[in-house]
């Protein structure tokens, strides 16, 4: 707790909290209209808006320093809108990506036992090699689908 006091008429006041505390709990209350990262956006954008480090604001925000110094570019060059805005994480598409409702369509013609023979169907069939955790999460991904 920070033990600086101010004398407000006469008398002392009471210690300010923690400014880590305070962010946090304005992320917090953000997020319950927006996504995280959105939020903790929205606060580097005020905490660069009123001078703090960009050091200071990785601490008080968790957002990386890297980013801080995108948003100041953005700020700077009159790009608003790209902080307010997530974009999509940009892994690469999965192997079974565009084969996936024929590989269900051939899930139901025959009987899989094991996902290794599921595994072993797709690479004789459509020539990829899957692992079988990758072959659990796509059953998994197929049987949400209906």
């Amino acid at each position: 707790m920070n033990e600086k006091r101010i004398e407000t008429r006469g008398r002392p006041a009471k210690p300010m909290p923690d400014p880590s505390i305070i962010m946090m709990a304005v992320v917090r209350f953000l997020q319950m209209f927006m996504p995280e990262t959105l939020a903790k956006r929205i606060v580097s954008v005020v905490l660069i808006a009123a001078g703090i480090p960009n050091n200071r604001i990785t601490e008080l925000t968790g957002v990386s320093d890297r980013s801080i110094w995108r948003i100041k570019k953005d700020i700077s060059t009159g790009n608003i809108d790209n902080v307010f805005t997530i974009e999509r994480g940009g892994g690469r598409p999965g192997k079974a990506r565009g084969i996936e409702q024929e590989i269900a369509v051939e899930l139901g013609k025959n009987n899989y036992h094991t996902r290794q023979q599921v595994a072993d169907m797709i690479f004789e069939k459509f020539g990829v090699s899957m692992s079988v955790s990758a072959v659990g999460k796509l059953l998994k991904k197929t049987a949400s689908n209906g």
